[in-house]
């Protein structure tokens, strides 16, 4: 019963978030302010930094969850943090950042941009590394994780060298 109260909860944390983030969205299209394209692109960044910021610590807290003993105090600790951690911050950063990524790509006319075409496959391999840290997350809740600290830690430069390309991709658009 416990367990269907903490789903609710946080079902409902995550639709309250996504309200709010529609509604600061919606006043802004209603309000058709001339620097649309700027608001969208600094909350698009905005949500890239919190992005990046879960998709660096998360790999970093499976390292040592992978010290803990299943069944722990230390290993149920880390599965909160982890879950919080993803549910809370990543996933809906992610959302955000798609969103307001392809609608800025729409608006400013630069999807057929070829420096654009590359930072989205970098994207891509980014949501691929998400996907798999979402299946990590429910491999430790459940007891059942597969890879050892080596593996996590070589995850964790993932992310880094994904952003740096990202970045360099945005600011020099070299192609």
């Amino acid at each position: 019963m416990e367990s269907i109260r903490r789903l609710i909860r946080r079902y409902l944390r995550a639709e309250i978030a996504i309200a709010v983030t529609l509604a600061i969205v919606g006043v802004l299209i209603l309000a058709k302010p001339s620097s649309l394209y700027l608001w969208l692109k600094a909350f698009h960044i905005i949500a890239v930094i919190a992005w990046m910021a879960g998709m660096l610590y998360l790999p970093r807290l499976f390292v040592y969850h992978c010290d803990a003993e299943p069944g722990s105090r230390q290993s149920e600790t880390f599965k909160v943090m982890e879950r919080r951690l993803l549910t809370v911050i990543i996933n809906p950063a992610m959302v955000a950042v798609w969103a307001l990524g392809l609608w800025l790509a729409w608006e400013g006319d630069l999807h057929k941009a070829h420096w654009l075409q590359a930072k989205f496959l970098l994207v891509i391999a980014l949501s691929a590394l998400h996907g798999f840290c979402v299946r990590w997350v429910g491999d430790f809740a459940h007891d059942r994780n597969q890879h050892s600290e080596k593996f996590y830690r070589i995850i964790n430069e993932i992310p880094t060298v994904l952003m740096i390309g990202i970045v360099l991709l945005a600011v020099l658009k070299p192609f």
